[in-house]
């Protein structure tokens, strides 16, 4: 009997071991894919302020993920600033652009500039 209840205890903080570092890392995995968005953001606000710092004819072509963290999102140019957000909803940034015409696409993107303008994607 005294086995038994023996087996049962350590059995129980094995598992509240295994639960509390399943925990730990789905946080991190969270923080991680938080920090991935607003970097996917930051990177095509910075490919713009480049462009639009630029001479005359400049172009170049960058890359975005398909995926961030194995979570699919969205990607857009609203109103002067880029949203980034997962399709579940649990993470988004936005931050300022200047004036560009087009928007960012997953994978391959092509920015230039001519005639003043900053074009991306078109």
């Amino acid at each position: 009997m005294e086995f038994i209840i023996l087996v049962g205890a350590v059995l129980f903080f094995f598992m509240a071991f295994a639960f509390a570092i399943q925990i730990n890392t789905a946080d991190k995995t969270n923080e991680k894919r938080d920090v991935l968005v607003k970097d996917t953001a930051l990177n095509v606000q910075a490919e713009i302020d480049l462009a639009h710092r630029s001479s005359e004819g400049y172009s170049r072509n960058f890359e975005l993920p398909e995926k961030i963290l194995n979570s699919d999102y969205e990607i857009s140019i609203i109103a002067g600033a880029v949203y980034v957000r997962t399709l579940d909803g649990e993470h988004a940034t936005a931050y300022p652009v200047a004036d560009v015409s087009g928007q960012p696409l997953k994978g391959s993107n092509s920015i230039r500039k001519e005639n003043g303008e900053v074009f991306l994607n078109s």
